[in-house]
């Protein structure tokens, strides 16, 4: 499946933003604004900032900060997130995180890159074209080699977009680079969209990644068994289109993405041979990713924008895949084996989804470590939403794509309790560990959540048996999955940037566990500590 002020400037926007809040909940007939609204409001205050908050940073005379994302917490702290530009470039891995307490004051900044960014000059040596060609070249040279993942060799190259002059910084080296996306096909049937970084003096490759996200794997039917569905009525027909989740809806690839309609409001029959029965999974599972953020973080949608996003199925031909898309903001499915065993598992959805949430805020590069954890909070709220709908049909475990049968042995794809059960994923760290796949790498993160939420040891929980060792010796009592949870969704969402590893994951989460749960002496700080000490972060 398929990645961190004076005073008196920050007072001034504080009242800013509650001006901007109370004066539309004062009047007693108008109405409290929504969720989406106080966060455009926030996101309003923390543009207005960006200028003085560069400057309080002690940032160079060409570097800009421009605002991505916002968190207000109830206690009026402020978590402001901004990606930077140098001379209005944008900077590869040079984001970051400001920290405000109600006041104003600062607490502290988490950065991707430290240092204060100053290049020699602005103007490459190649020109875009050559970029454009080399980033071409480079993806060309690849075409029917499979890459070290569970994933297909590239088998078709289309064309590469317009190269784009930009500063690399996420190896910690900042140099002027260009980025480049080079589109085609995988041999599965994938579309393929590789996004190059290039040296802008030498063309030498300094970075790479598929913008597609996978779950690799086969199903075995439709997995969601019968849900209720909200949907829309058109005149005499039902769409399947949920205007109470943000309008988000459902298509048929094999129909041009065309919109499900329906005469009845009664959707599929439980087989694969019925054209709604894959749909009626992928809009329970948009569904439930939905209210589990909602309704557990009160985000509004994988943007927090109030958008739904919209999901295809019948993707392909015999097409053994899923994939998350932030182009065209949608879910893709394939139909599996001999198109009878659709990809739509809940499981599933949530995963690919979630790469949308980690692309909305921190945004970690997805490769390293950062990648391995990109990967591994995909497999954390996919489990979530797992057991947030809590299906009859699919009982909620720690196992990742267990559904979909990729093995056709009944194995899941990994184990969150023992990731090494898979043959290649990593159950601690180890100083090489980002050398290797983000799917194997994310077994450090996926290990610490089962240990800190569930603990180490032989248990059967909800019918399934776990036994979850410690790199350590130690014995780790866990919190609770609801705990676990929110803990690492404030760390992404908070303290997270686009370049954290494994040691700034530790990191994040201890504070998080702070912010949420009384300090560092508190049970959840404890135990946060501790897990991540049982798989070798330390």
């Amino acid at each position: 499946m398929k990645r961190k002020l004076t005073a008196g400037a920050v007072l001034s926007a504080t009242a800013l933003l509650a001006g901007a809040i109370q004066v539309a909940a004062a009047p007693a007939q108008a109405a409290a604004p929504s969720p989406v609204q106080q966060r455009e409001a926030l996101i309003a205050l923390a543009g207005g900032e960006a200028a003085p908050v560069a400057r309080a940073l002690a940032l160079g005379g060409q570097e800009k900060l421009v605002v991505k994302d916002a968190v207000l917490d109830t206690n009026g702290d402020r978590h402001l997130r901004y990606e930077r530009t140098l001379g209005g470039l944008p900077v590869l891995g040079g984001d970051l995180v400001v920290h405000q307490k109600a006041n104003g004051t600062i607490t502290s900044v988490d950065r991707a890159y430290e240092g204060r960014l100053a290049l020699a000059s602005l103007t490459p040596a190649l020109s875009a074209d050559k970029a454009s060609a080399q980033a071409l070249g480079a993806v060309r040279a690849t075409v029917g080699i499979a890459p070290d993942a569970d994933e297909a060799a590239i088998s078709r190259v289309d064309g590469a977009g317009a190269a784009q002059l930009v500063v690399w910084a996420a190896d910690g080296n900042p140099r002027l680079a260009y980025q480049t996306v080079v589109h085609g096909q995988r041999a599965d049937g994938t579309p393929s969209s590789q996004r190059l970084v290039t040296d802008a003096a030498t063309g030498a490759l300094l970075s790479s990644h598929e913008e597609f996200q996978t779950a690799t794997g086969s199903g075995k039917g439709v997995h969601v068994g019968s849900v209720t569905l909200t949907t829309t009525q058109s005149g005499s027909t039902y769409q399947l289109k949920d205007a109470s989740r943000g309008n988000q809806w459902t298509g048929n690839a094999a129909s041009g993405n065309a919109l499900y309609t329906d005469a009845d409001n009664v959707w599929g029959n439980g087989l694969a041979s019925n054209t709604q029965s894959a749909a009626v999974d992928a809009q329970f599972g948009a569904a439930a990713t939905w209210d589990y953020y909602k309704n557990t973080f009160g985000r509004s949608g994988i943007k927090n924008n109030g958008v739904g996003a919209s999901s295809r199925v019948h993707y392909g031909n015999a097409y053994v895949n899923a994939f998350w898309n932030d182009s065209c903001f949608c879910m893709t499915y394939g139909d599996g084996t001999g198109n009878a065993n659709p990809l739509t598992a809940i499981d599933v959805a949530g995963h690919e989804m979630t790469h949308g949430v980690t692309s909305a805020t921190a945004g970690l590069v997805y490769s390293g470590e950062s990648g391995g954890l990109n990967e591994a909070t995909s497999d954390i709220f996919g489990t979530m939403v797992e057991w947030y709908a809590n299906l009859p049909g699919d009982v909620p475990d720690y196992l990742i794509g267990e559904k979909i049968n990729i093995f056709g042995n009944g194995k899941p794809l990994r184990y969150m309790d023992q990731p090494s059960k898979d043959g290649k994923s990593k159950d601690a760290w180890y100083s090489g560990v980002g050398n290797i796949d983000v799917h194997y790498s994310s077994g450090v993160a996926n290990h610490f959540f089962y240990l800190l939420a569930e603990g180490s040891g032989a248990k059967t929980i909800n019918g399934v048996s776990y036994n979850s060792p410690t790199s350590n010796g130690s014995t780790v009592t866990g919190i609770g999955r609801n705990k676990a949870a929110a803990i690492w969704y404030r760390a992404l969402t908070t303290y997270f940037t686009s370049t954290t590893n494994y040691k700034a994951a530790r990191t994040a989460t201890l504070k998080a566990a702070s912010d949420l749960y009384g300090g560092t002496n508190s049970t959840e700080y404890k135990a946060v500590a501790a897990a991540w000490s049982a798989v070798s972060v330390n």
